[in-house]
């Protein structure tokens, strides 16, 4: 992975992979091009017959210093579980399967997805996140995934 993609103060690696078959692996940000493939991945894994983890990425913002947040009952990691939690409400309008799950974790973004590819059957992701320039075709952190996952890599365009 290139340099420029790498946390100079990365998190712990505490990524244990779940017992069972790999799952598929979706990277969600609460974009509508994340929760398109979330939706494109849960219609994709039963005909594949594999689970789907929505995974939604966090990391301390850079203007947090010793802790300190914006408001007293604000942390990036649990407004990240609000985000994957959301996605899963508007793609299932209702209870999620049994092989359906969600997570979180600290660290860059691409960084993470990548770490995860290791024990991922599929990696899901919209072609564009909450960064970068809309007139790009592909964003930095699908784009990263594609050239640098070790497990196939899906990039899910508009739907």
């Amino acid at each position: 992975m290139p340099e420029s993609l790498r946390d100079p103060h990365p998190p712990e690696r505490h990524h244990e992979p779940e017992p069972g078959p790999p799952p598929m692996i979706v990277g969600v940000d609460g974009s509508e091009s994340s929760v398109a493939a979330l939706r494109y991945a849960v219609g994709l894994a039963p005909r594949l017959d594999l689970r789907v983890r929505a995974l939604a990425v966090w990391n301390y913002p850079s203007f947090m210093y010793g802790g300190y947040y914006p408001t007293p009952d604000w942390t990036p990691e649990e407004d990240a579980e609000k985000i994957v939690k959301r996605a899963a409400e508007e793609v299932f309008e209702g209870e999620a399967p049994d092989w359906f799950g969600i997570r979180t974790r600290r660290g860059r973004a691409a960084e993470v997805l990548i770490d995860e590819s290791t024990s991922a059957e599929m990696l899901v992701l919209g072609s564009r996140g909450h960064g970068g320039f809309a007139g790009l075709l592909l964003g930095s952190v699908s784009s990263a995934c594609a050239e640098h996952a070790h497990c196939p890599v899906l990039v899910v365009h508009g739907r």
